[in-house]
């Protein structure tokens, strides 16, 4: 046949309309894309944007609370001394013989209107013992035998309760510790010391 080996206009022509679909087709794809792209890059800065606020919302309310409670914590320097000082005092201290012990002896109370309450005298013995004699004579302070304790009573108890009473209504200094007189409680009486004291060997035997 005439020209068969040379192509056809149709031919050229639906070539021509398949390459101009497949571009357009293209596009369309690309211009897709990049809306996707530009969709995302969008949600993605208005979540970085939030963040930031967040973070910078939150150092401001770090600071306010800070500024508030900052003056509040911080100590003088004369109260953090005192502080450290409580912290760090021997709990008790225990007489040593053969040295000066008097530093040791109770206070006797100052007069009732030094600014300190008043103590009520008590009514016996037991209530002498647990009032006043129970501060050196519970854990065994400044030398004095604790109560119960019948090896540190035995010896004092063997030299009779005379020697007792008198120890104890007008004071004593021993190798051992000290003994104020009536346990620096001048305000009761003979009797009642008396009586805390028969409470005390009483309590040992």
């Amino acid at each position: 046949m005439p020209g068969a080996g040379r192509p056809s206009t149709y031919d050229a022509g639906s070539r021509t309309a398949i390459l101009r679909g497949r571009f357009r087709g293209w596009r369309h794809q690309v211009s897709i894309v990049s809306k996707q792209d530009t969709h995302f890059f969008n949600v993605f800065s208005l979540v970085i944007a939030i963040l930031v606020a967040v973070a910078i919302g939150l150092f401001a309310l770090a600071r306010i609370v800070a500024s508030h409670t900052q003056d509040r914590q911080v100590l003088s320097e004369a109260d953090y001394a005192k502080n450290v000082a409580a912290r760090i005092a021997p709990p008790s201290q225990e007489a040593v013989a053969g040295h000066d012990n008097s530093a040791l002896a109770i206070k006797a109370p100052g007069p009732a209107g030094a600014g300190s309450a008043e103590v009520a005298i008590p009514k016996n013995g037991t209530e002498l013992f647990q009032q006043t004699c129970s501060t050196c004579h519970g854990q065994g302070i400044a030398g004095a035998p604790r109560a119960g304790d019948k090896a540190a009573w035995g010896p004092r108890i063997a030299q009779g309760k005379a020697v007792l009473y008198d120890h104890a209504i007008h004071g004593y200094t021993g190798s051992a510790g000290v003994m104020p007189p009536k346990g620096a409680r001048t305000d009761v009486s003979d009797d009642l010391v008396k009586q805390a004291v028969d409470y005390m060997v009483q309590m040992a035997r």
